[in-house]
């Protein structure tokens, strides 16, 4: 769980923009690990730089959002949100369905509650969003895992 290089590997990219690509092919090592820390490295660029990442929204919504890695699923759900200004209403769509796809059908903690707060934050002004949203969430109240429940009962509050 350690960061490893991933602080010295972003200090590079800002430094040469260039070199994101490199970053970006780290998804697809066969080491979980690296996956992980591309991840974290994403999420670091993303808030500092995130026209850096948004030549890549498609590669993330069609290509990444298909890792079977819990830690790939709760980072695009923090991608996404950042990034919502910079999608069109396709991609938005996307991205909807597929943490949507993932608040259903994972059952890590982080990755429902990384992708209840980015929908619930995007369901403040879709309504039909919203609509889908409230039961998923009380669903989640019942959840044994107190983090989960919890914030479902505080999304609700939220968006009620």
């Amino acid at each position: 769980n350690s960061l490893g290089n991933t602080i010295q590997v972003v200090d590079m990219v800002f430094a040469d923009h260039s070199r994101f690509d490199e970053l970006y092919q780290c998804y697809f090592s066969t080491d979980e690990i690296v996956r992980l820390r591309t991840s974290n490295a994403m999420k670091r660029v993303c808030t500092e730089e995130p026209d850096l990442l948004v030549p890549y929204l498609d590669k993330l919504l069609d290509t990444i959002s298909t890792i079977d890695q819990d830690s790939t699923r709760w980072t695009l759900a923090q991608l996404f949100e950042l990034l919502e200004s910079n999608m069109t209403e396709g991609q938005y769509e996307k991205a909807k369905n597929i943490l949507s796809h993932n608040l259903v059908h994972f059952d890590d903690w982080i990755v429902l509650n990384r992708s209840m707060q980015t929908l619930a934050n995007w369901a403040i002004k879709d309504e039909n969003l919203r609509k889908w949203l409230l039961p998923e969430l009380v669903k989640l109240t019942s959840d044994p895992r107190k983090s989960v429940s919890n914030r479902a009962g505080k999304l609700i509050k939220m968006l009620s």
